[in-house]
Formats: structure tokens, C-alpha cells, sequence
């Protein structure tokens, strides 16, 4: 657990212009506090021990102003900046070196049970502050959402979406050809 803590750590201090310190993010930073109460209380979650997992992400929620359902699946190097208002539900799955600011909701549009009703977000992408991404949608590697946007559909991989609903507005073709398979040029 110290190691990963380490690790993320010095994951934010590279992505955090404003990070002084290596202390100061373990110390004082949210996003930090929230991603290791979540790793503790999604430990408990796979172990269908919820009452305490609910519990674990309910006290952190009070400390931290993110809300992380136990159940979401978080890979490594999530770097929540401002972190206040986040919101991440239960299904949602999250790969790494993903950066979300504040406001940011992943969440679902219904209320059934056993079923996919969050987003899934790729590798490298970055969540604008106040967006909503909702729904079992899929966020492309390297994708970027831009702030306050609603997004309600899949977005493709290096995809740029802004607005209500949000919509593509560049795709960075010449990464894009070279690293992703040429079918997500179909959602175009």
C-alpha cells in the first residue's frame, strides 16, 4: 500500500504544475486521500463485505468531497485535481493516466440492477471540470472532454468533445492512425 501510495503520488507531482512536494501531495492533496480510501474499500467491495465498503467511500466522501462508489474499477495514475463535487458510480471503470477536475460526474441514466450503467474511460484521457459523462458509454484512449460537457455517447480515441450534448470537434488523426484500430473512424 505505501508503495502505491508513493507511486500515485509522484504521479500527481508530475501532472500538478502547482505541486510543490512530494509531502505536500501525500499530505494535502484530495484526489490522493479519496484514490486510497477507494483502493481500501473497493478491497472489502470484491469481497462482498459492502456495509463496510460503503461505509470506507461514505467517510471519505466527508473528507474529501469525492464521492467513489466501492464497486468502480480504478486503474493506476488517476489524478482527481480540485477533486471537490467528483462523483464516480458503481459500474464505472476508469483505465490509467486518467486526469479529472472538479465537478466531474461519471454516472448512470437508470436504475437497474446487476447491469453496465456507467462509463467506461480509456487510458490517457482527460475529464474537464463539471462534466457529466452518463451511461454505459465508452471514452476512447487519449480522449479529451472538455469542460461542462454532457457527454451521452461513445467517444472515439484522441477525440476532442465539447458541449450539450457534446460533440467531436478534432480527432488527432496522425496519433490516431498509428495506435488504434481504423474501425472507430466508423464513428465519425
Amino acid at each position: 500500500m505505501f508503495k502505491m501510495i508513493i507511486e500515485e503520488a509522484k504521479n500527481i507531482l508530475k501532472k500538478d504544475p502547482a505541486a510543490k512536494s512530494l509531502l505536500e501531495v501525500i499530505l494535502l492533496y484530495p484526489g490522493l486521500h479519496a484514490l486510497i480510501y477507494h483502493r481500501i474499500a473497493h478491497w472489502f467491495y470484491v469481497r462482498k463485505h459492502f456495509v463496510i465498503a460503503r461505509w470506507i467511500s461514505q467517510f471519505a466522501r466527508h473528507r474529501t468531497g469525492i464521492e467513489i462508489h466501492p464497486g468502480a474499477k480504478i486503474g493506476k495514475g488517476l489524478f482527481i485535481d480540485h477533486g471537490m463535487g467528483v462523483v464516480i458510480g458503481e459500474t464505472a471503470e476508469i483505465g490509467d493516466n486518467v486526469t479529472i477536475f472538479h465537478g466531474v460526474t461519471l454516472g448512470g441514466t437508470g436504475k437497474e440492477k446487476d447491469v453496465k450503467r456507467h462509463p467506461t474511460v480509456g487510458d490517457n484521457v482527460v475529464i474537464g471540470a463539471g462534466a457529466k459523462v452518463l451511461g454505459p458509454i465508452k471514452i476512447g484512449n487519449n480522449a479529451k472532454i472538455g469542460a461542462n460537457a454532457v457527454v451521452l455517447k461513445d467517444v472515439p480515441p484522441y477525440a476532442t468533445v465539447v458541449g450539450i450534448p457534446a460533440k467531436v470537434v478534432k480527432i488527432d488523426y496522425e496519433a490516431f492512425k498509428d495506435k488504434e484500430n481504423i474501425v472507430y473512424g466508423l464513428w465519425l
